[in-house]
């Protein structure tokens, strides 16, 4: 189906050039086909025939003599970054091998990029990494997530640490890591403002982005302890799949989660793909059927959430994820806690480019119940601000849905 090919995702809020930092002064002269591809791309297949009121013939004056002098192709990326904002719309952008977005947008593509991608990455796609994400504000970069059971999320490093360096040079998001997985590297850390370097140090490792968040939300699902209520908490960093919605189903029927009093879903940041109908988990209509087989193992169908519920969201809650957040918040679901989500809510594609560099476009527009999200997002019902510079790992908006969910059992 239409639908199920394109893929409603959510784009980080790191930019792809944020990361590169290598020396590029003996860098060949950029290839102005690479411009050229992209403005064709984008002219056939933009979701808006009228570009969202830009003209789009004009901007290809506009830019192109600048791809043309640009010096190399990270000022080239500059120019075509700068004519892709004009449209002004989400799931628009160009992704390069410096950027950890690249290999999980190729990977969550990769069913239709399959033949592209077998060239590239002959033994699937893949990226050194430690396994967070990260923002970079003010010129310095931080800690926004870390991936549950990937070195990172080992080694001590917290949500809110600012990182200065690795291995004595400045933080590049995957080159900072090549050639040096399986041995170990130090982060330069700054965990206070103004306070001390400190250094923490891990082993990166080979990174397969799909699998690396569907193993994320089962090792990362737990029970918090609330004054003796158990409540159950599971993060999901992308939803481009019905793995995903299956690993949620597992883990609350017959998981760590099964025999917890309420529930914490939590769709702050990441990537989104989520299918309206991923609601219907908690609609009390229709019985649980729970199979099990001679050996022993049994597997749920139809599972249902029928105990309280809270949802966290932020400003990284795209797409799909948005979806979910508008339908748990307008059929009052639960408390939806946190800050408004992105409004970034079209249909997105990704294509390969002759560089090999991705371009993600939008190809559809989408409308919810009728309402358009895109430029709007959705707002919270409890509104809780968090300050990811130097939170040393303190989460605000997790602690309140503990708090309201605990209150409401009675604790």
């Amino acid at each position: 189906m239409f639908w199920r090919a394109l893929l409603l995702i959510g784009i980080l809020t790191v930019h792809p050039l944020s990361m590169a930092h290598a020396d590029s002064s003996s860098a060949p002269k950029p290839d102005i086909a690479v411009f050229d591809e992209v403005w064709r791309i984008v002219d056939r297949d933009f979701y808006d025939p009228h570009f969202n009121g830009a003209d789009w013939q004009a901007l290809r004056d506009k830019y192109r003599p600048q791809a043309e002098a640009a010096k190399d192709a990270d000022a080239q990326a500059v120019v075509i970054d700068r004519m892709l904002a004009e449209l002004h719309a989400s799931h628009t952008a160009r992704y390069r091998p410096t950027d950890p977005a690249y290999y999980q947008l190729a990977d969550i593509f990769a069913g239709s990029l399959r033949r592209q991608l077998r060239q590239i990455f002959p033994d699937g796609v893949q990226y050194p990494g430690i396994g967070i994400f990260t923002k970079r504000i003010d010129g310095k970069d931080f800690v926004s997530g870390i991936v549950a059971g990937l070195p990172a999320d080992k080694s001590g490093l917290r949500v809110g640490d600012e990182i200065l360096a690795v291995d004595g040079k400045p933080f590049e998001a995957v080159n900072s890591f090549n050639g040096k997985t399986g041995k170990q590297v130090a982060i330069t850390i700054r965990r206070q403002a103004g306070g001390p370097a400190q250094e923490i140090m891990l082993t990166p490792v080979m990174i397969k982005p799909a699998q690396a968040f569907l193993d994320a939300m089962e090792d990362g699902a737990r029970i918090i302890d609330a004054g003796g209520k158990k409540i159950g908490y599971i993060r999901i960093w992308s939803y481009a799949g019905n793995r995903y919605q299956d690993m949620l189903e597992e883990q609350l029927a017959i998981g760590r989660l099964k025999d917890a009093d309420a529930l914490i879903w939590d769709l702050r940041d990441g990537w989104g793909g989520a299918q309206p109908r991923y609601l219907d988990i908690f609609d009390n209509l229709g019985p649980t059927m729970t199979l099990t087989e001679r050996d022993g193992d049994s597997s749920p169908v139809n599972v249902k959430w029928r105990k309280p519920v809270a949802l966290l969201i932020n400003e990284g809650s795209r797409s799909g994820k948005e979806v979910l957040a508008y339908g748990f918040k307008k059929y009052r679901v639960g408390e939806v806690i946190g800050s408004r989500t992105a409004g970034a809510l079209l249909a997105g594609r990704a294509f390969l480019l002759n560089d090999d560099s991705l371009l993600l476009l939008a190809v559809a527009d989408v409308a919810v119940d009728g309402e358009r999200l895109e430029g709007r997002g959705v707002t919270p019902t409890i509104e809780i601000p968090f300050s990811l510079p130097y939170a040393d790992g303190q989460d605000p908006q997790l602690d309140k849905a503990v708090e309201i969910l605990s209150q409401g059992l009675g604790g």
